[in-house]
Formats: C-alpha cells, structure tokens, sequence
C-alpha cells in the first residue's frame, strides 16, 4: 500500500511587506542508506519544511539497492515537492546545509573525478549504453558516489534549465533511476 501525505499549503509571507511573497515550486529527491534511514528522511523532511518552505506533498517511503556504486547497505529514498520563495542557488545552499546538520560530511559527498579523454567515446552505440553518459557529457567527470546519512537533489524547479558546474536542473540523471522515477510520478 502506498501512503502519500498530502498537507494544505497556506501561501507564503514575506516578513518584510506582509504580503504573499513569490512560491517557487520544487521537487527533491531525499536518499539515505546509514544509520536509522526512515528516521533520516523524516527529519530532512521537517527541516526543509522549516528552512526552505512548505512542503505540500511527499511521497511513500522506497527501498533500493545502491545506484552507481557498491554497498552493503539498502537506500531508503523519497521525493517531496516544497513551495519556496528560494532562488535556485539558494535552494542548493539550503540542501547542502540541512545535509551537513544531519551527518553528512565530506566523506560522504559524491566526488567529481576528471574523465581522461580516452574514456570518452564517439561511436553512437557505446554512448548508448552507457548510463552515466549523460553526466560525463555535462559535467565531463566521473562521479564517485559513497554511503551516506542523507542525500537531497533538486530535482526540478518550476519549469527552469540551469546549468552550471555545481547547479544542474532538472537532475541531469533523474530519469535514469527508478528510486526518483516512481516516488516523483506518485506525487506529480
């Protein structure tokens, strides 16, 4: 059975005018595989509804074996849309902030390791099948994911296209994992 929560979200207000202030609409994609996971993703959840903006839907709680890595330890993953008046970057700063009061530290981080141009390839089929493509094309580095406490992506944001070395919306590898494909289709 899938449990969705849906929460009334009254409008934003900006403390400076009284007035409503502006809503953005943003999806994040919430991973934890250490410690006591469920309980990781509960208090991202309250944290970001505290620091970011009102979260108005979250999905069911997905269980998944590691993406892009190896590991002994199951992901517990969800996604939440929240209503924010936080610009992108902000948002991003936010994240990595709630992410760093919960444990994650830089042991933790996915680390960006330059690609050799030998490892790049131009014929269409290697490209392909190759499911990191998309992020060594855009960021021409190989990511090294690890184990972690808490992990939350900015999946999409209203209906903008960044990209920027450390700010990419959508998810450039979102549609590539079906622990942020399911949950995000749940509650869109």
């Amino acid at each position: 059975m899938i449990h969705t929560l849906h929460l009334e979200c009254p409008q934003p207000v900006s403390e400076s005018s009284g007035f409503p202030a502006a809503t953005h609409v943003a999806y994040l994609g919430l991973g934890s595989n250490l410690g006591d996971k469920e309980e990781n993703i509960r208090k991202a959840i309250a944290l970001i509804n505290e620091q970011i903006g009102t979260v108005v839907r979250q999905s069911a709680l997905y269980y998944s074996e590691p993406w892009g890595f190896e590991s002994d330890h199951q992901f517990v993953n969800a996604v939440i849309c929240v209503h924010t008046a936080l610009s992108p970057r902000r948002l991003l700063k936010a994240t990595q902030r709630i992410e760093r009061q919960l444990g994650k530290t830089a042991a933790h981080a996915t680390v960006r390791t330059p690609i050799p141009n030998s490892q790049f390839s131009h014929d269409p089929q290697a490209v392909a099948n190759s499911s990191l493509f998309t992020l060594r094309s855009s960021l021409g580095r190989r990511p090294l994911y690890h184990d972690r406490p808490i992990d939350i992506d900015i999946l999409l944001y209203d209906d903008l296209h960044i990209d920027e070395p450390d700010l990419k919306i959508p998810h450039p590898l979102m549609d590539e994992r079906p622990f942020v494909t399911v949950p995000l289709s749940e509650i869109r």
